[in-house]
Parts: structure tokens; sequence; C-alpha cells
């Protein structure tokens, strides 16, 4: 390479990552020649706001329009190709065979970005060609849909998938005026989250009007209805698939790059791949989660966009690195908002790791405040270390709020006891003098101490199915009577001390409150009164009602 001329970097996809790419090498080069290659007839649109204009709380189309390729040249001087798709990679002749509307073209370059990103899976099966079956990723997509929904006017439709997508359009479909039903073939909707708040989420969908179906998936798709694997069959006007998104990686394997374990592209964390020409960045790379040190795929936009700067800066020579992504993430869901970081305690327990749990119920600020809304809180870490490892959260207010405090929090590995020292804002409008995530640690802390021991809803059910224990139910008459439950001795938190003789010593207790909070104090009598096996039930009724097997009545 003629190290006096202007270096050649060519893009391959012009959406998140590889539009920030562009735009990072020329800020840090102002001869570079750049050429990104989208094979779409759009370049940089917000894809993450797609379902907000079929839902109409984004009015106008040009709005999801970041970038035009006129627009890119007048402002960066990046010569943006639509309608251009590669299709091979010569890595000996360091060029990009690449398929135009005038035909095939070699396209030479210095160093070369992939940022494909990836594209949604249609399953195949039978009925999924036809016209009123729809994806969403792209503009047209958008379009398409639409369009149909102005023109043909579905009374009814059903979004495949419980994810980010998948819910997201159902609540955009139910805003155009169509009743929706959301078929998930995994146990839960919202799979990254814990089964609690998959059932929390579930349930405010279903307060909509949205039927949800879980653990059962699509069989076929006929003119006006769907077959699902059960059998049975739901009307449908409208299929959406949101099924999952799968790397795009042809173009990466036919050029012998190398491929992860995880299923995507493997790259260095400087964004390299295994050719030293060419880099990578967004959903079609593997990369380190920041928690437990394994590789995976974490398709977000926020780490795309990031590793786009990384390697626009790295073709350049430059050394910046990427060490990795936590997978944060939010969605809106009507009125509710559910969000996560790091590791679930389910992640967390199929990595190895010794994990314990701690939750908080609470109102998102003081309640003599007027205004307040229900949150909860879960945060998991290490027993052992006292290390945050992640945390999600659903309600309707000061959800994200929390959950980026707890993903700065695990970006600085930090533990229960640096989260109980937070000093966060506070005033009544906004806060309790201790923020949920203050709250959370102390419970955590209580637990590792042994000053207040927990056992997880799952933990104490199994102990007392298999005859390990009793439940000591502490919850007030008013609240029992909301949701009973038979076969446990119930004592109002407010008796136990004039009650002591009734509450067995010889076996271990489960101790079940509203939300964990009573339940802790009642630990405390106890064991002060000489009992030793004496455990919190964490997050009490208000945990235990979504995690299923507890026999409560309505």
């Amino acid at each position: 390479m003629n190290e006096t001329a202007p270096k050649r970097i060519v893009i391959i996809g012009g959406v998140a990552g590889g539009a920030t790419a562009a735009a990072r090498v020329r800020r840090l080069d102002e001869q570079a020649e750049i050429t990104v290659l989208e094979k779409g007839p759009y370049v940089s649109f917000a894809n993450c706001g797609l379902p907000y204009f079929i839902s109409r709380d984004i009015p106008r189309r040009s709005s999801l329009l970041l970038q035009t390729p006129e627009g890119f040249y007048s402002r960066y001087r990046v010569n943006v190709r639509t309608r251009t798709e590669a299709v091979g990679i010569d890595r000996d002749r360091n060029e990009v065979i690449a398929a135009t509307p005038n035909g095939e073209e070699r396209i030479p370059y210095d160093k070369l970005i992939l940022a494909q990103g990836g594209s949604p899976i249609v399953p195949p099966l039978p009925g999924v060609d036809q016209e009123h079956v729809f994806k969403l990723w792209t503009i047209p997509d958008m379009d398409r849909i639409h369009k149909y929904i102005d023109e043909r006017k579905p009374a009814n439709a059903v979004v495949a998938g419980g994810g980010f997508i998948g819910l997201e359009m159902a609540e955009a479909l139910h805003a155009r005026g169509i009743q929706v039903s959301v078929v998930e073939l995994a146990p839960q909707v919202m799979i990254q989250m814990d089964k609690e708040f998959g059932a929390m989420v579930k349930a405010g969908l279903e307060e909509k009007g949205i039927v949800v179906r879980t653990g059962v998936g699509l069989s076929s798709v006929n003119p006006g209805s769907v077959v699902l694997s059960d059998g049975s069959s739901i009307d449908a006007q409208m299929v959406l698939l949101s099924v999952g998104v799968r790397p795009e990686l042809t173009l990466a394997r036919n050029a012998g790059l190398t491929i992860g374990a995880s299923g995507g592209l493997v790259v260095s964390d400087t964004m390299q791949t295994s050719d030293p020409h060419i880099y990578a960045a967004g959903d079609m790379v593997e990369v380190i989660h920041k928690v437990h040190g394994r590789t995976l795929r974490i398709p977000l936009a926020g780490p795309a966009n990031r590793q786009g700067r990384i390697a626009g800066t790295n073709v350049l020579g430059g050394s910046m690195k990427y060490r990795g992504a936590l997978g944060t993430a939010v969605v809106k869901i009507f009125d509710k908002t559910a969000a996560s970081t790091g590791l679930s305690e389910r992640m967390a327990r199929e990595a190895g790791l010794d994990v314990g749990v701690a939750y908080v119920f609470k109102d998102n600020h003081v309640t003599y405040y007027p205004g307040g809304k229900p949150l909860a809180l879960k945060i998991v870490y290490e027993l052992s270390t006292g290390r945050l490892l992640g945390g999600q959260a659903y309600g309707e207010a000061g959800v994200e709020k929390r959950i980026d405090v707890l993903a700065t929090a695990l970006h600085g590995r930090m533990t229960l006891e640096d989260l109980s020292e937070l000093d966060l804002a506070y005033a009544p409008p906004f806060n309790s003098a201790n923020d949920p995530v203050n709250m959370a640690s102390f419970v955590g802390q209580n637990h590792i101490s042994g000053y207040s021991p927990l056992r997880t809803p799952d933990e104490a059910l199994k102990a007392v199915n298999e005859g390990r224990g009793t439940v000591l139910d502490v919850r007030t008459l008013g609240e029992q009577s909301k949701a009973p439950l038979a076969d446990v001795l119930h004592i109002p938190a407010d008796e136990v001390r004039d009650r002591l003789l009734e509450i067995p010593k010889d076996r271990p207790l489960y101790i079940l409150s509203k939300d964990g909070f009573l339940g802790h104090t009642t630990a405390r009598i106890l064991k002060a009164e000489g009992w030793k096996e004496v455990f919190n039930i964490a997050g009490g009724h208000a945990a235990a009602r979504w995690t299923g097997g507890w026999n409560f009545s309505s």
C-alpha cells in the first residue's frame, strides 16, 4: 500500500455500526476515500423506531431517515452506494465483489469494515410467503405493513415471538385498532428476563386486551388464520413474524473468516477479524460479556454503534479497545417499562455462579407524595464476593433509571457494599431517601452476612414440598384475604411476639410477607427469641405470585 496515497476504506452495511464507522473515519482522516455499500435503498435509518411509525407515535416517516446518500456526501464526503450488494471478498487482491444496478463490479480497499448486521428468521412453514405475512427490519418492511393496515384494515393479527420487536409490534398493531394475539414458543415472553418478569409482562399485555399464548409456536399460516403447534387455531388476517434474528455471515463465511461458537463473527478487542485487513461491528459479531467473560452475540443498537466507532478508529491505525457488553436493554409495553442489564438469575446459574437474589417492590418515589407508581426491582449477585451480576425491573415509572444505575455499577464491577453507599438524587417527587437500588443491596447484604437469610420463592417451595420446613405467612388479614394460601401457618407480623408458642422450632421456617419487608423484621424477632433456621422468602408474595407453583387463590 502506498503510504502517501489516501486510504481506501470500504464499509459493507450502512446502518448503525456501518454509518458510525464511516463518520468516525472521516473525523480522523479528512483525506481517506470512504465508500459505504448498502444493498437496500436506504442508509442510516432508525430501525429501532420502525414500530413507533406503525403505531403512529412517530407521525412523519422522514423522521426515521437519519441520513441520505446525498446528505452523507455533503457532510462527510462519504460515497454511499445503495442497492449495491457485496457478494464476495477477494482477500488476495483486497477487493469487494459487488452486484450493482449496472452489473458486477470490483471495489478495491486498503481496509474493509463488515457491518451487515443480521436478518429476521423466517421459519420454513406452510403459508409464510403469503401477502398478509410480514417481518419488520427495514424501511420497506415498515412501508409494506403500514400500507396493508391502511388499505386492508385487518381486524385481527398474530404476532409470532414475544421478544422486543414482537411486543413493540403487538402494542403498535393494537394502537391501530387491531385485535392482537402474541404466540411465543418459549415458556414465557421476554425470555431475556427471569420467569417472574416474563409473567409480569404477560399480565400487563393481557390487561390491555392482548391475547398471549406461551409454550406454543406456529405450525402453518392460512389465508385467515394460523394453526399452532398444539393443533389449535387463531383468526389472523395479518401475521407478523418476530421469532429471532440470524447474523448475516454468508459473505464472511465464504471469505474464510473465522466464525465463533456462538454463531457470530470472531473479532479481537480492536474489532479486527481473522484477516488483519478486515474489521467488523454490530449484530454479526460475537463479543465478550462483561460479567461472566464468555463470548456471545448481543444484537443491540448501543453496542453496535460503539463497535463501529472503534472499528473506524482502528482501520486508520488506532488501538482503541472494545471491552465487551452487558446486554442492557429496555422496552416500552403500553404504559409499563421492562428493562434488564447483566445476567438474569437463570443465566447466572447456568454460568455456574454462586447466586443470590434480592427483590424490592415499592413505589418509584415516596408514598406520601402523590402519583407514585409501583416498581419491581430484582438484583442478582455473587454470594461469595457480593459482586453485582445483573438486574431487572418492571413498572410504570423510574424503571430505566434504576437499570442504568445498575449497568454503571456492573461496568465498575461494584459490590453490594458499593451499591449500598451510592449517593443517588432524592426529593419526594423523584425518589425515596433510600433508592430501590440501595434497598436491594441492603437485602442482599443482610443475606450474605446471615443477619436475615433469604430463600428464593422456588427454593422455599421446593423445601416445603419435600417436607423440609413450614411456611409462616405473616401477611395481614387483609393481604391474605386477597390471595389466600392454604396449608400454612398464618400469624400476622404484628402478632408474632404474642404468639411465639404457636410457631414450631423443630423445623426450618420460611417466612412469607407481602413483599419481603415484614418477612425480614419477623425473621429478626424469631432469631432473637432462639429460632435457628429462619429464612425470609425473597420478595414475599409479590415475587412468589409470579414465579409459579404457589397456589394462591384469588
